[in-house]
Order: structure tokens, then C-alpha cells, then sequence
């Protein structure tokens, strides 16, 4: 079920905010198996209702961490290439 569309993909994927979303469902969810009832029609696993309705993948959550690092390691990166180059300070 694709929600998005396909030209807003690229800030899905940019946007360290949905990182953090589906780290949060995926490291929480994504390994339940207790059987739920979806939409009173058929009862699946919690980790299969995760995986085919937002499709988000429990194998993926390497790559969501090396992501969320990866960001929080850019940002402090630009922040202090920021405060090095841009010294508004004249004497």
C-alpha cells in the first residue's frame, strides 16, 4: 500500500524524522508474533501487519541505526565546519 507520492519519496528518505519512526516500529514491532485482529476480518501476526501495511521490514533495521548515526554524525560535522569557517567577528 503506497501512501506517499512518488515524487516525495526523496524527503521520505531525507527527512531524519521518518528514520526515527521506523526504527521506533520496527525495533518494537517487528519481532511480535502474538496474533492480532485486523479490521475484525482475519487475525496475523503483529510483525506481518507491520511489515504489509507500512512496510517496514525487520531486516532493515541495521541499515535504519547506520542511517540515525549517520545523521547525528553530519550534523555535528556541518556544525562545527559552520562555527570554524563562519566567524562573524571582525577585529
Amino acid at each position: 500500500m503506497q501512501t506517499i507520492p512518488k515524487w516525495w519519496i526523496w524527503y521520505y528518505w531525507i527527512c531524519q524524522f521518518s528514520w526515527n519512526i521506523y526504527g521506533l516500529f520496527v525495533s518494537q514491532y517487528g519481532d511480535v508474533t502474538d496474533p492480532m485482529e485486523v479490521l475484525g476480518k482475519e487475525k496475523k501476526p503483529l510483525n506481518k501487519f507491520v511489515e504489509d501495511y507500512f512496510g517496514y521490514k525487520h531486516d532493515f533495521l541495521g541499515a535504519v541505526a547506520g542511517a540515525l548515526v549517520g545523521f547525528s554524525v553530519s550534523f555535528a560535522f556541518i556544525f562545527v565546519l559552520c562555527i570554524k569557517v563562519l566567524n562573524f567577528r571582525r577585529r
